[in-house]
């Protein structure tokens, strides 16, 4: 392997992800290793490219190790704003589980919306959470995987495991 050879990683912040299967999938066809992050143990397939990382408990922990790894030519899977934006910041693309992008062009607003959001909590003006998650939502997750690594691809990144 030569050292300007960089392979496309992807990093799934995974306690809360409704996407993991479809990930698993994409990723065996493009042959790109996964890291599956949690504070638990998840059950995770027996390939050697889908690896599984528990950290401790802390306070955003998985949200540290996966922010300290991503960089251009990784993506990150994940629903947690601030982590999206500290990946974005680092140059990884960010995925939501709804397929919605997070981009440098985006993710200022997304923090400022989750932030007004937390505050009107705060406050009790806001009850309820996220709508449910939808087959619509899963199909759109599929497309903007595929259309992350295949635009990875174009750019001189590689699949295969580091």
């Amino acid at each position: 392997m030569s050292e300007s050879f960089q392979p496309i990683t992807i990093y799934v912040d995974a306690d809360a992800c409704p996407v993991k299967p479809e990930i698993y999938k994409v990723a065996e066809r493009h042959r790109v290793k996964v890291f599956v992050v949690s504070n638990s143990f998840l059950q995770v397939p027996a390939d050697p490219l889908i690896e599984r990382v528990v950290v401790s408990a802390g306070f955003d922990a998985a949200d540290d190790w996966i922010a300290e790894r991503a960089r251009r030519g990784t993506i990150v899977i994940t629903a947690d704003i601030p982590l999206a934006h500290r990946c974005v910041t680092a140059g990884a693309d960010v995925i939501g589980p709804t397929g919605k992008p997070f981009t440098q062009a985006s993710i200022g607003m997304a923090l400022a919306t989750r932030n007004l959001m937390e505050d009107l909590r705060a406050m009790g003006d806001v009850t309820g959470g996220p709508k449910p998650f939808s087959a619509k939502d899963r199909s759109a997750f599929l497309s903007a995987l595929d259309v992350a690594i295949n635009r990875l691809k174009r750019a001189g990144f590689g699949a295969g495991g580091p």
